[in-house]
């Protein structure tokens, strides 16, 4: 095929051409601050808050909620450090040993300025383990919980509901990271499911990359990360990105209307078309649940050769996805998500993420067909560890 398959949505998503229509004035001819006083600023205000309307109503929740971010990352940041901070020293902090690494580092962080901190495992196939989660909660005091919604290598599910409502019977504050599951699962509805803080970023679901949001529940209390300005109702101080944040309202309006029309369904199919081929090449696995899963996310590892090598020979061909393995960021060790979930040694190191879009089709999926298991007999034929 001519041009690029771009099998890596998880990483980041092409921004729709409508979201850049829908920008473009706010660079040039709408350039009012939003904070003037003046009308010409005003009507700028008005189109943010048009925007935070759209955004709220993607995940059922009250404008007024909304705080809008530069990030996923300082989404997380600020429901981690705002809200233990306005809880208190005395806080146990429980997570995921799977999270993504701007909750799991802020955890560990916390941990090294003596905050306990509890790190809940996950079973074989991505999903959590509900019993040490339980066990968790039972610490005695005051508690605040971070846990993701839906991974982002593996794309596992966890039990939001289930874990949201247990937190709540033990009194704890709870946090989750929805930056992969916004947009892609229609369950992300904060008036049924009681979290108190939710992240996501804008450059999953079409929108441009620095732009997030936090979700903060009416009542939730959380102290500023930013400070400096009135901004978000003095939650985020900083003159609003204003071209962003419409942007963001455009794709959180078609991210709904792709939800209404069944288009997890189509790019659910073309998943597990490219799983059915993959899993014939020898000794390929896929990491993660099969059912708790999201629409868009296959994790497959090829035994016995590295990830890395796929990606190259893969990114020869015009095929973008990524590598479990973190080894790309000049580390040798493997994912600490598939290393939480117990993958085989031979297996580590050799597991590829596909995320699709709703631009991917399925030529492209038989394209990829026609070009990786070569690519994993000409790999399998090079590896030490083959017979």
């Amino acid at each position: 095929m001519n041009g690029t398959i771009y099998l890596d949505n998880n990483a980041t998503t092409r921004v729709d051409p409508a979201v850049v229509m829908a920008m473009m004035p706010f660079f040039s001819e709408r350039y009012g601050n939003p904070s003037s006083m003046h009308a010409f600023g005003g009507r700028v205000h008005q189109e943010i808050e048009n925007a935070r309307a759209k955004v709220a109503e993607l995940i059922h929740a009250d404008p007024s909620e909304i705080i809008f971010t530069g990030s996923g990352s300082e989404s997380d940041n600020q429901a981690i450090f705002g809200g233990v901070e306005a809880m208190g020293r005395d806080t146990t902090v429980i997570t995921t040993r799977v999270e993504h690494p701007a909750v799991l580092q802020s955890c560990r962080h916390l941990r090294e300025q003596g905050f306990n901190v509890i790190e809940v495992g996950v079973m074989s196939d991505g999903t959590l383990n509900i019993d040490d989660y339980s066990a968790a909660l039972a610490t005695p005091g005051k508690k605040f919980v971070s846990m993701m919604w839906a991974n982002n290598e593996t794309g596992v599910i966890f039990p939001i509901k289930k874990a949201a409502d247990k937190a709540a019977a033990a009194g704890a504050v709870f946090h989750t990271d929805a930056v992969q599951a916004v947009g892609k699962i229609a369950e992300v509805d904060v008036s049924k499911i009681p979290v108190n803080m939710l992240s996501f970023s804008g450059h999953k679901i079409h929108a441009p990359k620095g732009i997030g949001v936090l979700y903060v529940r009416k009542g939730t209390r959380i102290s500023p990360l930013i400070h400096g300005g009135h901004q978000e109702g003095g939650r985020r101080a900083g003159t609003e990105n204003v071209p962003y944040i419409i942007g963001l309202g455009k794709a959180a309006e078609m991210a709904m209307d792709e939800l209404a029309s069944g288009g997890a369904k189509r790019i659910s199919a073309m998943r597990d078309k490219l799983q059915a081929g993959l899993v014939k090449c020898p000794d390929a696995m896929i990491n993660g649940s099969l059912n708790e899963r999201l629409p868009n996310t296959l994790n497959i590892s090829f035994q016995y050769i590295e990830g890395e090598g796929m990606l190259y020979h893969m990114s020869d061909a015009g095929i973008c996805a990524s590598s479990g393995s973190a080894c790309t960021s000049g580390s040798l060790e493997p994912s600490h998500v598939v290393r939480a979930m117990g993958v085989p040694f031979t297996a580590v190191h050799g597991s590829i993420r596909f995320s699709f879009s709703r631009y991917n089709t399925e030529q492209e999926v038989d394209y990829v067909l026609s070009v990786v298991p070569k690519v994993v007999d000409k790999l399998r034929g090079l590896s030490p560890f083959v017979k």
